[in-house]
């Protein structure tokens, strides 16, 4: 009996217990505006800016390559305003990955994750301007080889969610109102393996304001108070 190609050269991923809960954070999920279980070659709707995507044993493979000298980058042609994405990753070798969105010129949010830590933050939006990076919080956690994690973004109004399993954060800026581009995927290094992506439109959650008082505030939650640490709280 031969082995498929896929196995050798993959970890088998198997589901991690602690997935994101389902009760409304930030927002209520409505329509399915684009659903896709990542498991066939990506299609015309999704760009391969950097790197090799592939699908392999029911999930995308991303791949940096060494002659691209930047990290691979995948994103679906698609315009949003009010939206939740769920999807899932596992590490297969790489070095990090995120979820990132796009505004209408440069970056805009991100989820970025390594095998240790967990960034929330609003995107640098002008690179070599006077624009910086805002993040909202770092978590650490270790992310074995070959386990399924969640990872959640919600975006409504002027404030973005993002969650990894349990890891929740939260913040606010006024980029955030302006157009949402091209949601997509990044990879470090060899490989990550994504799969059950799914955007849907939202609504602002009734609750929000008692939910987001049991959150920590922006950047309160930093793993430079130790590996662990609870948020400091004000």
């Amino acid at each position: 009996m031969k082995t498929p190609l896929g196995l050798l050269l993959l970890p088998f991923c198997w589901t991690h217990v602690a997935l994101a809960a389902d009760e409304p954070k930030l927002a209520i999920p409505g329509e399915v505006l684009y659903e896709n279980k990542l498991d066939s070659t990506p299609g015309a709707e999704w760009k391969a800016a950097k790197g090799k995507w592939e699908a392999i044993d029911g999930a995308w493979r991303g791949s940096e390559l060494p002659e691209d000298k930047h990290g691979a980058v995948i994103r679906l042609n698609q315009k949003l305003t009010d939206f939740v994405i769920d999807a899932e990753f596992c590490f297969s070798g790489a070095k990090s990955t995120s979820l990132t969105i796009n505004a209408v010129k440069d970056h805009m949010a991100r989820i970025a994750i390594t095998g240790n830590t967990v960034t929330i933050r609003r995107d640098d939006n002008d690179h070599r301007g006077p624009d910086k990076a805002i993040t909202f919080a770092v978590f650490s956690r270790k992310f074995e080889p070959g386990t399924w994690h969640k990872i959640h973004l919600e975006m409504v109004g002027d404030t973005m969610l993002g969650q990894v399993d349990d890891l929740i954060a939260w913040g606010s800026d006024p980029l955030f109102t302006t157009p949402k581009l091209a949601p997509g995927f990044t990879a470090a290094g060899q490989s990550i393996q994504l799969r059950n992506f799914v955007i849907r439109a939202a609504t602002l959650n009734p609750a929000w304001e008692a939910v987001k008082a049991k959150l920590p505030k922006p950047g309160e939650q930093s793993i430079d108070a130790g590996v662990g640490a609870a948020p400091k709280r004000k």
